[in-house]
């Protein structure tokens, strides 16, 4: 995905290097935007002509190992695959069988601008009373500027506000029996959708209707305080391709370089996510294939992955992780995590977009928290049912 384009090439490089240098076989990586990558592989699949590889985020995955989109992997053939992260590998398993690989886990953090808490006298926050405080001191500080963001926040950010609702001991939605409803009509839910949105609307800025995919960017801009992001954020916002849309153009620093730092989000879980790698059913390729993913998710990139702010894909390397300057909210952040419905169809609901036009219908007023909850609900209820 992107991510890998824009944070660590070098790492699927040396990957890349590695592989050839021991099958002879050439690598051709194509990146997609996570927008719409749903949509494109769905089309693939249904074709003959697809990619050897995928990689898919551990949410969307569990539909496509249902659906026998991936082939059968030997789990042996992978370093660390005895410590695996639950949340990566639990998408992979299907009745004793694994059909795909751990790739990496993010944690998403408090990241934060140390110069403006520094003018403004204050400390990173321990508890939520005392972040929103620190919003108000900057808020205060920065008031002449009518740009600034003292914490920037997508009003489409789901995962962003779905951790909001967990915090408030609400779900998205649950089974019963054989059959699953969604549940952010339920006091606690609307509780946390209430407490996010009331943060958007009185510390983020510009249109809140955009999702978190630039928000680093946003960041870089120097505009904003804090922002809520996977800890690899932290350097994305720092450093950025001269030429945004040439993927090989040289790192130039930002205007916030030096001066950004993270730190666990008080009083609010995060949200588990990350990537696993997965190998067509219809590959013509399937053992150069599996072999590749050994290459990309072995010790040495799963190390190097660590220098980028992200966490790795096992539990035994996770003391490598909180060791890693910059790394030590992320992987303390892990350690307080929430996770999606495990139902077969959730990918579904992603792909529909039904999370972020609910957040979307809050922060613009069109709807009530209420109202968004109940037609979300019902989006909800519908499509892991259908």
């Amino acid at each position: 995905m992107v991510d890998a384009q824009s944070s660590w090439k070098e790492v699927v490089e040396d990957a890349n290097a590695r592989f050839t240098a021991a099958t002879k076989a050439n690598v051709q990586v194509e990146y997609q935007q996570w927008a719409n990558h749903l949509t494109k592989l769905d089309a693939t699949l249904a074709g003959s002509d697809v990619p050897d590889v995928v990689e898919l985020g551990n949410t969307e995955m569990p539909k496509y190992v249902f659906s026998g989109a991936f082939a059968e992997l030997d789990k042996s053939r992978f370093e660390n695959s005895a410590t695996w992260l639950k949340g990566l590998s639990g998408p992979c398993e299907l009745d004793s069988k694994t059909y795909c690989v751990p790739y990496y886990a993010g944690a998403r953090v408090l990241i934060y601008r140390t110069d403006l808490f520094e003018a403004a006298g204050i400390k990173p926050p321990t508890s939520y009373a005392e972040l929103t405080a620190a919003a108000d001191s900057l808020k205060a500080k920065n008031g002449s500027n009518a740009k600034f963001a003292a914490f920037y926040m997508p009003g489409a950010y789901w995962y962003a506000a779905m951790s909001w609702v967990y915090g408030e001991g609400g779900q998205i939605a649950k089974k019963d029996g054989d059959k699953w409803a969604g549940t952010l009509s339920e006091p606690t839910a609307q509780a946390g959708l209430q407490k996010w949105a009331d943060l958007v609307k009185k510390y983020s800025s510009g249109d809140v209707t955009k999702d978190e995919n630039d928000q680093a960017a946003i960041f870089a801009q120097g505009q904003s305080a804090m922002f809520y992001g996977n800890g690899w954020e932290a350097g994305a916002a720092q450093e950025q391709r001269k030429d945004p849309n040439d993927p090989n153009s040289a790192l130039v620093a930002t205007k916030v370089k030096g001066k950004v730092a993270s730190a666990p989000m008080p009083g609010i879980p995060s949200f588990l996510g990350g990537s696993d790698l997965g190998v067509t059913a219809k590959s013509q390729n399937q053992a150069l294939a599996a072999e590749w993913i050994k290459y990309f998710t072995d010790a040495k990139a799963q190390e190097a992955l660590l220098a980028k702010g992200v966490l790795p894909n096992a539990t035994s390397l996770l003391d490598k992780a909180a060791a890693v300057k910059g790394n030590e909210a992320t992987a303390l952040a892990a350690k307080s995590s929430w996770f999606v419905p495990m139902a077969e169809k959730w990918a579904d609901v992603e792909k529909a977009g039904v999370l972020q036009q609910a957040l979307r219908d809050i922060v613009t007023g069109k709807k009530t928290v209420a109202e968004a909850a109940q037609w979300a609900d019902a989006e909800i209820t519908k499509t892991l049912n259908g």
